[in-house]
């Protein structure tokens, strides 16, 4: 009776530590094959942020550049098109859906005529903005587009999307998406393909140093590809300013990027980032308004447009 016992209390032993040894065996398996799992997705994520990094991307076509007179006409034509946009879509779909920036691009803005009849039906949101008090008149957008135009259009029926007016870049850029995203799709339709909105007209301006929305060069958010958020946060700056994700940005149904002015210190006007933004070799990380070539249509004046060379003719 004796040797039975510890016969089975030998074999109970090994039972149990061959089930801890297969647990542990099986956990070993699992660890491995989740360290190559997350090492493989970061390759790949490393390896497409290494290919958009080297990306230099092809000449605008000269039929997608609008080279026109002086500021005037450029601030006439963005106003045309933005109205032309506006009726045929709201004829089709019934509502339009417009993203704006800051800067230069408000000015254009100011005495859209008729404005009243596309405006009841049209929700705008702001391909960037300052992570500022919204009635901050000197570094809000929303403040500066109220006091020059946005306040009529309003009133007569137009929807803007707001910003919180909160210094937290994350949080605001966190909301910012969900109210996009609780738009309903006939208001803000989405890409079949990819799920990103689809706006159904971009107005972009782009800076000195090639930056478009808030997405500046040498900086990791201009990589952020279809699978990232709508809209990030950018800390570069304090206040930090929130954006529209490059692939948003380009994933609007027409894009226009409009630039025009001269003045005493830059006789020039916009010439020489043009030439950088339309046909120079660039890459997303050296000048990021490169990224809206073969998607965008150009509106300049003759100023802006003068280092582009002969392919580019002044529109009539």
């Amino acid at each position: 009776m004796v040797n039975s016992r510890v016969f089975i209390t030998i074999m109970l032993s090994r039972t149990y530590f061959s089930i801890c040894f297969f647990q542990q065996f099986a956990q070993s398996l699992t660890f491995q094959a989740s360290t190559r799992l997350h090492t493989t997705s970061s390759a790949l994520f490393a390896s497409t942020a290494s290919s958009a990094q080297k990306q230099v991307f092809s000449s605008a076509d000269p039929l997608n550049v609008v080279v026109l007179k002086d500021a005037s006409s450029v601030s006439q034509k963005v106003q045309s098109i933005l109205e032309q946009v506006a009726l045929k879509v709201i004829e089709e779909r019934g509502h339009f859906a417009l993203a704006i920036p800051g800067g230069s691009i408000l000015k254009m803005l100011v005495n859209v005529p008729s404005f009243e009849l596309w405006a009841p039906k049209t929700t705008l949101a702001y391909v960037n903005h300052k992570c500022v008090p919204l009635n901050d008149i000197d570094t809000s957008t929303h403040a500066k587009a109220g006091k020059l135009f946005l306040s009529e259009w309003e009133k007569a029926g137009l929807n803007v999307i707001v910003v919180d007016g909160a210094a937290d870049g994350e949080l605001e850029a966190k909301r910012y998406q969900e109210k996009l995203q609780n738009l309903e799709e006939h208001i803000l339709p989405r890409n079949s393909l990819t799920g990103l909105p689809q706006f159904d007209l971009a107005l972009i301006g782009v800076g000195d140093d090639g930056h478009i929305g808030s997405l500046y060069p040498n900086r990791e958010e201009v990589l952020v590809d279809q699978n990232g958020p709508w809209v990030l946060c950018v800390p570069m700056k304090d206040p930090p300013s929130i954006t529209l994700s490059l692939p948003v940005m380009r994933g609007a149904s027409k894009i226009v990027v409009a630039a025009c002015g001269v003045s005493d210190k830059y006789p020039a006007g916009k010439s020489a980032g043009m030439k950088r933004a339309i046909v120079d070799e660039e890459t997303l990380q050296s000048f990021p308004a490169a990224g809206l070539r073969g998607v965008a249509t150009w509106v300049m004046d003759e100023a802006a447009a003068s280092k582009l060379g002969n392919n580019y003719y002044i529109s009539s």
